[in-house]
């Protein structure tokens, strides 16, 4: 519910704050004292469409706040968490008009979408008046009213699963057959391409190693030869290493007699040959590394020529020839147990739109009798507000062919506004005053179920009698046991009924200069004389009075 409306700097209104109750509360006022003003300024906060000229002339900015208390499992909070926003229990919807004609719109201070305000206040609020069609234009909304009276919520909800499972096997089912027309349009082609590709059966990254490969063979064939030559040196046939073992041998043989002349020669050659060794086990360890293979190096070579050539024919890189190949593999693979695959979607499309098309078809018979049930509750609210000569319909018309996630239902609220003339939609055929009218009854009937927690209706009372009149304010009483009502009204029978009753007027300042509307919550002394004024006019006489006590002990 609506627990607090501040409004600053808009039009007439420099600073108000106004605290509501449960139930009914009525605004009631001279013409022109601001009640229009303040439920503009209420839309705003709401999501309205923004104006510069609501701005209060010399302000930069105008500022509407609505704070609402909201249960947790309210369709409100689940919008919130959709947009990732906090939810502390307590909602505060608030609007910045600038004079520059931009807004701004906040919910608990997180700067938030103007779409995303009205989300909120669409599901916190709806305001109705004569010419107001938000409510009533849209077919939609009227299956989802009759729904919420049938408490076909749930029904509904299961139907809109089905239909997601409907559309996903059907879904698969179109793709297989797309699948299996593509590939049966190209069967010889692919079936080529799948073997050839089988037969070289290409590996991811395989091109970069082979290369890579090739690279590292072509420069150990360069130095290979080098290698050879000179272990040939060090240890082969020409290797000084034979002939200096003999020499170490016979300077040993005479190194008794001169030791001081052999000894150190011996000691050198012996350092050379083991260098020599040392050599020959570098270049031998060197030629493993290099590991030439001119039978490798071809097949290398002839696998990337294999693989290019595959990739130019096939007009893709060598990398994705393995996808490509798994590619032409599945689609023969389909041509050839495809027709095994299609017979299972085609049972399981058929399954779901069986499914679907019970749920619906069951659906459709519960909205069709409780249309019956919301035309009789509707027509019986009707003779107190002065259509008596008037029949509400609800039309459910069904249709097969055009299925949706929420059935094959179209649902279209009807009236005959007096016998003999031709039924049509509500929309078309009501006037202002009796559109209002059929809307109060049909929010009396569906007051616990579809309805928003806080209903603004803005005079539609108008043009009426005092008996039709006293038919409203009692139906708005009863509304308000359900959810809050608030009502813009000039009827006093309305007023009598309420259970806060605020007085809208304007007020001379600065010498009457200028003029500011105020809010006046009235107590009960206060709201006999509001209400005599509204009996009587201008001049308020005791009989006004004594007539305005009569209302509101009749009210109480």
């Amino acid at each position: 519910m609506l627990a607090r409306l501040s409004i600053r700097d808009i039009v007439l209104i420099e600073r108000l704050d106004i605290e509501f109750c449960r139930g009914l509360a009525v605004l009631t006022g001279e013409t022109g004292a601001g009640k229009s003003i303040l439920l503009d300024a209420f839309a705003l906060a709401l999501g309205g469409r923004g104006d510069a000229g609501l701005v209060r002339h010399g302000a930069e900015q105008g500022q509407v706040t609505a704070t609402f208390d909201v249960p947790k499992d309210h369709p409100a909070t689940a919008i919130l968490a959709d947009n990732g926003l906090d939810d502390t229990g307590e909602m505060i919807l608030r609007r910045v008009q600038l004079a520059d004609g931009r807004t701004r719109a906040f919910i608990n201070d997180q700067a938030i979408s103007v779409q995303t305000l009205r989300a909120v206040g669409s599901a916190l609020v709806e305001i109705h008046g004569q010419h107001d069609e938000r409510a009533l234009v849209d077919a939609a909304t009227h299956r989802r009213l009759l729904d919420a009276f049938a408490g076909l919520e749930k029904d509904v909800a299961a139907l809109e699963r089905l239909w997601d499972a409907r559309r996903t096997a059907n879904a698969a089912l179109d793709e297989h057959r797309a699948g299996m027309e593509r590939a049966a349009r190209e069967a010889d082609y692919l079936r080529h391409a799948s073997d050839e590709l089988k037969t070289l059966a290409p590996k991811d990254g395989e091109e970069t190693q082979l290369a890579e490969r090739r690279t590292a063979m072509m420069q150990g064939e360069k130095i290979a030869a080098d290698l050879r030559e000179a272990q040939d040196a060090v240890s082969g046939d020409h290797s000084p290493v034979a002939a200096l073992s003999a020499a170490v041998r016979r300077l040993e043989r005479r190194a008794a007699n001169s030791p001081a002349l052999v000894e150190p020669a011996v000691k050198a050659i012996d350092v050379a040959i083991n260098a020599l060794e040392e050599a020959d086990q570098h270049l031998t360890a060197a030629l493993i590394a290099a590991d030439f293979d001119p039978l490798e190096l071809e097949r290398i070579e002839e696998r990337l020529f294999a693989l290019r050539a595959a990739s130019r024919k096939y007009s893709t890189p060598v990398d994705a020839l393995a996808a490509l190949a798994g590619k032409y593999a599945a689609d023969v693979a389909l041509i050839d147990a495809g027709a095994e695959q299609l017979k299972k979607l085609e049972a399981a499309a058929s399954e779901a739109d069986q499914r679907y098309g019970a749920a619906a078809n069951k659906l459709s018979l519960a909205r069709a009798k409780s249309a019956e049930k919301l035309n009789k509750a509707v027509n019986a609210e009707l003779a107190p507000l002065k259509l008596d000569r008037a029949r509400f319909m609800t039309q459910v018309d069904s249709d097969e062919k055009a299925p949706g996630p929420q059935g094959i239902d179209r649902v279209e609220f009807w009236v005959q506004t007096n016998p003999g003339t031709k039924p049509g939609p509500l929309m078309k055929v009501a006037s202002g005053g009796e559109l209002s009218r059929f809307l109060l009854a049909l929010k009396v009937v569906l007051s616990d179920r579809g309805s928003a927690p806080t209903l603004v209706f803005d005079e539609i009372d108008t043009g009426v009698g005092g008996a039709v009149a006293d038919a409203i304010g009692a139906r708005l009483a009863r509304l308000a046991s359900q959810v809050q009502v608030m009502a813009v009204t000039h009827a006093p029978q309305v007023a009598a009924r309420a259970d806060q009753h605020l007085l809208i007027s304007k007020d001379a300042l600065d010498r009457g200069k200028r003029v500011a509307t105020r809010v006046n919550a009235l107590a009960a002394d206060h709201r006999r004389e509001e209400i005599a004024r509204m009996l009587a006019g201008a001049e308020i006489t005791a009989e006004a009075r004594a007539a305005a006590e009569r209302l509101l002990k009749a009210a109480s």
